[in-house]
């Protein structure tokens, strides 16, 4: 009888053995430095150069940057600029009749690549570009003004920094717009922003002067309705629904398990397993890993195609199997990642069978991202938006193992 009940534990053993060995196969666990990371909109960089952090590009080969493309983006807001002061009346935009085109700047973040980017490319293509996108630092400029050469001069520049730490501040904006209609007065003939939420901020200051053209970027729903009201002159669309839907697509393919170069293409620039594309112009940059949406110019002539509502009807519903994310918002108060960036990422993803959870910091300190980038083991991949652009490290080290 005792050998009959060992036989029976031995056997019993034999097969917990098989299926646990067979499960294990099935449902391996993946480590999490094994696992897909991909950065966004705020590309991991040294905050001073600008130059990319490359060490934590090359974490894992399932690690990427979505974005898009910051230096052609400043290109064109700075020519969306140039176009509208070719068409402009000088007797109109020179308000005070003293041949200068004088302008102040909404700067961002002087550590932010995008930042860099648009402060540059506004600079240039005003010529008042000096070989730095710090504020204060520019020379004076030209342009065609109505078939008219005149000097452009750059009265003030400011990085818009709330005094809570935040930056690219609204409120910092509305009080600087405050103070410079106060001390410029009429020498101001354009107002220009690195984003849409500092230039609507401008138009909040109670002595904003009437008439005066102002320039955001990022296409927000509330500046594209302002350009329809004639309030806002002109904005730049970074096309959010690619970048988005990129964010998803790019961890879907790895986690289906693409590689090479399908996995900066499948559901990207061609069509994926499940037949679906992003509409808009996206490029690779093999040397960054970096997948970029490209940018287009919004004004009152067609500000009626960036309307709020519309969607990419290339993404479709898939049968993709469920897939858990974790995703991190520096800072749940950024105009553009809130009113923008978060419902379409909310939207594609159900359509991606991406399980997102989002946790947004508050602009300030990277720990109020961090605290909550958590339970990492119980998530699929992991998409990151830091608060510091140097911070990247701090988040690969909780995936270590």
């Amino acid at each position: 009888m005792r050998k009959f009940v060992v036989a029976i534990l031995l056997v019993a053993v034999f097969c917990t053995s098989v299926f646990a060995q067979g499960a294990g196969e099935k449902n391996a666990v993946v480590p999490n430095n094994q696992k897909p990371v991909v950065f966004f909109n705020r590309q991991p960089s040294d905050p001073v150069t600008g130059v990319i952090d490359m060490d934590v590009m090359n974490w894992n080969d399932k690690t990427y940057y979505v974005g898009f493309d910051a230096a052609g983006g400043g290109a064109v807001q700075g020519q969306l600029i140039v176009d509208f002061l070719a068409n402009a009346d000088p007797a109109v935009v020179d308000r005070n009749g003293d041949g200068v085109i004088g302008y102040v700047l909404c700067i961002g973040d002087v550590g932010h690549n995008d930042s860099k980017a648009r402060t540059q490319g506004i600079r240039e293509a005003l010529g008042t570009w000096a070989g730095s996108t710090d504020p204060g630092v520019a020379q004076e400029g030209s342009a065609n003004v109505g078939g008219t050469t005149m000097p452009v001069v750059e009265l003030d520049s400011r990085a818009m920094t709330g005094t809570d730490g935040t930056t690219w501040n609204a409120n910092a904006a509305t009080d600087a717009m405050m103070n410079w209609a106060t001390r410029l007065g009429d020498q101001i003939d354009m107002v220009i922003s690195n984003n849409d939420g500092m230039a609507m901020g401008c138009l909040q200051a109670s002595n904003y002067p009437e008439g005066v053209p102002v320039f955001g970027y990022d296409a927000n729903a509330d500046a594209i309705e302002a350009i329809g009201a004639g309030r806002l002159t002109g904005t730049v669309s970074q096309n959010v629904d690619a970048q988005a839907t990129a964010t998803l697509q790019v961890i879907r393919n790895l986690l289906d398990g693409l590689t090479g170069d399908a996995v900066v293409t499948a559901g990207i620039t061609e069509p994926d397993q499940y037949g679906n594309k992003i509409s808009a112009a996206v490029d690779y940059v093999a040397e960054t890993k970096a997948v970029l949406a490209q940018n287009t110019g919004v004004n009152a002539s067609n500000w009626t195609e960036y309307q709020a509502g519309s969607r990419d009807a290339g993404i479709k519903q898939t049968d993709a199997p469920t897939k858990r994310v974790l995703l991190t918002i520096y800072n749940s108060g950024d105009n553009f990642l809130s009113s923008s960036y978060i419902p379409a990422l909310n939207y594609y993803a159900p359509l991606l069978n991406i399980d997102l959870t989002i946790v947004q910091g508050d602009g300030q300190n990277e720990s109020s991202c961090l605290d909550r980038f958590t339970n990492v083991g119980s998530y699929d991949a992991f998409a990151i938006n830091m608060v510091k652009t140097n911070s990247g490290w701090d988040y690969l080290d909780k995936l270590q193992y």
